[in-house]
């Protein structure tokens, strides 16, 4: 008995160990399994962008927002002796948060980094990108790997809505340590993408959609940095009412890294003729008539997905009150200056004759593409504000309101942030759309605009690389504040927009004149482009043209689709008085709330496939 009941407890006692060794193991190794929604080999990561102009990295993610949580894969087609992801505020190398797979010619490793302002690297204390897969195939290395939206870690960037900045490197030799690490030193890139979705299903579309193809015409991408190429497209003549109910961009194969983004204007339905042209938008020979095909029918970003219509609105294509006439603008960023590559890459739009409920509309707010609103040079943050007024909207809209369903920013290559918000009674109610970080999306939103409800975008930008003012308008180095918003029912306001008062702007020369020993006047023969190119800017000037563009009366552009104003007096409006409600803090970084997967690198030992 003694004999049995010793032998039961050591029986047990092996039950126990070999229990709780099959737990620790699985606590070992569950973190560097992928979960299988998210497995590439069963189920491919639905996001995707090519990081680099050559096509050599490609970054693949899914979202987890039950976990907070973002899901990376990346792809090499060809791995040296490492590969460096990071993150920052403007695709800056220097304070970046960084994550790297390195060797030291003898092991590999992955980790999680930081730069500093002079870019050395350092391994971070707490390691919040967490290893889930390292693969070698005949295709290339991946990568794969997860971290929270926010770490509460000062070295980690806040993952947020908006654009993210994303840098990358290849590392072409051994890194015996990390200390030895600069990346200023490193051959660089900067890819901005969408990084956080809208966890939605896609809508089906009905069997009678058909679809319209807007390409550039076989194009020979210039071998310069930037090219924005316009081609005038035709509809025909007698094509009936339709509704745009989903786009998508179609793009060349091999260009993927090339296309920047591409958008649709349709042209004023006014316009009888339009001369056909292809060529650079910026080129002398465009002409000036195209300069009124500014109404968005469709815009894409590098890594967006396929846009689509709410089920009951549709936006007019063909019939009555519109254009036949649309103007294609791709956008080439060609860095490596490659020379003879062929584009035909545009937008797929879809549509039905299937019409729906609503008439969707697209509404201009913002700044007006008028000279009179500029940019001091070497401005490190800058703002520029345009209004909606509740006279407008009051004017405008219908007793029930709209229904704003989508929302694209839009400035040139100065803009560095973007804010629209509705105010109520003087009051922030709602952010229709923030972007701290802007690049040119599209993002769904949701909500109601009432009659009186006044509406306020502020960007700002920065000029520090430029030594003339920058004026507001059309050419790329002009700028713009523009958000474009999707909305049902259709009204007949097509742009809400303002500018500073004209006779205020020249009030603001004159002070500044006398300022520096001038005769204190102003010459009416000049343009405001001349008189803001004999400024001269110090502190003084710029400060008092902030204060001017803050406190002046404004000239309001309560505009219908004709493109004449509402019946109204829209001159010398008082500045709406807003008052801030929404201090942005996505998150809240409390004792516990994350926790660092390791604290040190991981030692890679990929798996090979064939």
């Amino acid at each position: 008995m003694r004999l049995l009941n010793k032998d039961l407890r050591l029986q047990d006692v092996v039950l126990m160990y070999v229990t709780l060794l099959a737990a620790l193991v699985v606590l070992l190794v569950a973190p560097y399994q992928a979960p299988s929604a998210v497995a590439p080999s069963r189920n491919p990561l639905p996001y995707s962008v090519p990081l680099d102009p050559a096509g050599q990295l490609q970054l693949s993610w899914n979202i987890s927002y039950p976990q907070q949580e973002v899901y990376m894969e990346l792809r090499t087609k060809e791995l040296r002796h490492g590969v460096l992801l990071g993150m920052s505020d403007w695709g800056e190398a220097t304070n970046a948060d960084l994550v790297l797979l390195w060797d030291d010619g003898q092991k590999s490793y992955f980790g999680d980094a930081w730069s500093d302002a002079e870019g050395r690297v350092t391994l971070d204390s707490q390691q919040d990108y967490q290893l889930l897969e390292a693969q070698n195939s005949p295709k290339g290395f991946t990568l794969l790997f997860r971290r929270p939206f926010n770490t509460c870690d000062s070295h980690d960037y806040t993952i947020e809505e908006g654009t993210v900045h994303v840098i990358y490197a290849m590392l072409d030799q051994p890194i015996p340590s990390l200390k030895q690490l600069n990346v200023s030193r490193l051959q660089m890139g900067v890819q901005r993408i969408l990084l956080l979705r809208p966890d939605t299903p896609n809508p089906s579309l009905l069997p009678d959609v058909q679809s319209l193809e807007v390409l550039a015409p076989d194009v020979t991408i210039p071998s310069q940095e930037t090219t924005y190429w316009c081609h005038m497209y035709q509809l025909h003549p007698n094509m009936p009412k339709h509704h745009i109910v989903m786009y998508e961009a179609v793009i060349t194969p091999g260009n993927e890294a090339i296309v920047h983004h591409i958008e649709v204007f349709e042209c004023s339905p006014q316009m009888d003729t339009v001369p056909q042209y292809s060529g650079s938008c910026d080129s002398k020979m465009k002409p000036q008539k195209l300069d009124y095909c500014r109404h968005v029918l469709a815009a894409w970003a590098l890594g967006a997905e396929p846009f689509y219509y709410p089920s009951d609105a549709g936006l007019p294509l063909g019939g009555d009150g519109s254009s036949r006439f649309l103007r294609l603008e791709v956008h080439y960023h060609n860095p490596l200056l490659i020379s003879g590559r062929r584009d035909s890459s545009g937008i797929r739009l879809w549509y039905t004759p299937s019409l729906r409920r609503f008439d969707a509309g697209i509404m201009e707010l913002g700044l007006v593409y008028t000279p009179v609103m500029a940019i001091p040079p070497h401005q490190r943050s800058f703002p520029l504000t345009g209004y909606c007024t509740a006279a407008c909207t009051r004017t405008a809209l219908p007793h029930g309101g709209i229904h704003i369903f989508a929302s694209q920013l839009h400035t040139h290559l100065a803009g560095r942030t973007v804010r629209t918000v509705v105010v109520r009674g003087g009051k922030e109610v709602e952010v229709v759309q923030e972007d701290k970080h802007y690049s040119t999306h599209y993002q769904e939103v949701s909500f109601f605009l009432t009659q009186g409800d006044a509406l306020v975008t502020k960007c700002t930008y920065n000029t520090e690389d430029r030594d003339k003012p920058t004026v507001g308008g059309l050419g790329i180095m002009e700028e713009m504040c523009v958000n474009y918003v999707h909305y049902y029912p259709r009204t007949q306001l097509e742009l809400c927009k303002s500018h500073v008062d004209p006779g205020y702007l020249q009030k603001y020369f004159s002070l500044i004149n006398r300022f520096h020993g001038g005769e204190g006047c102003s010459c009416s023969q000049k343009t405001v482009e001349e008189e803001f190119s004999t400024v001269s800017w110090d502190s003084f000037s710029e400060e008092v043209l902030n204060s001017l563009y803050t406190t002046s009366p404004i000239s309001m552009h309560c505009n219908q689709s004709t493109a004449e104003l509402f019946p109204g007096d829209w001159e010398k409006q008082k500045i709406p008085e807003v008052l801030e409600q929404f201090q942005h803090h996505p998150y809240r970084c409390e004792l516990g709330r994350t926790a660092p997967w390791s604290t040190g690198a991981t030692e890679v030992q990929p798996d090979h496939t064939g």
